[in-house]
């Protein structure tokens, strides 16, 4: 779904996509912040036997692209087997960053 179907959303338009479709692109285009006080590894994949590929620095925000199942893991925001894709095989955990909930914000990968 384009920005353009987001926005319009709603005004009768044919072809638009539905309220659900709208929040879920509007939360996969939302930045998010990483924990305060952590340098997060960004993986090639969803899960700490991965290679690490960049280092995010402290105070970073990520963008969401689409989420999936991986490895559990314990961090600031409680334990969860969701891996936030932040690009192409960029993986970091979600316990690692302020979504504002405990499931899926993004669509799944």
């Amino acid at each position: 779904m384009s920005v353009d179907q987001v926005q319009n959303i709603g005004d009768g338009g044919e072809g638009e996509g539905t309220a659900g479709e709208a929040v879920v692109a509007a939360a996969a285009l939302r930045s998010y912040p990483v924990a305060p006080g952590y340098r997060l590894n960004v993986r090639s994949g969803p899960g700490t036997n991965y290679s690490v590929v960049r280092v995010l620095a402290e105070g970073a925000r990520v963008t969401i692209n689409c989420q999936r199942t991986g490895e559990w893991v314990s961090g600031p925001y409680g334990t969860s087997n969701i891996w936030d894709n932040i690009g192409s095989g960029q993986y970091v955990s979600d316990t690692y960053i302020l979504t504002g909930s405990d499931g899926y914000v993004a669509p799944r990968c």
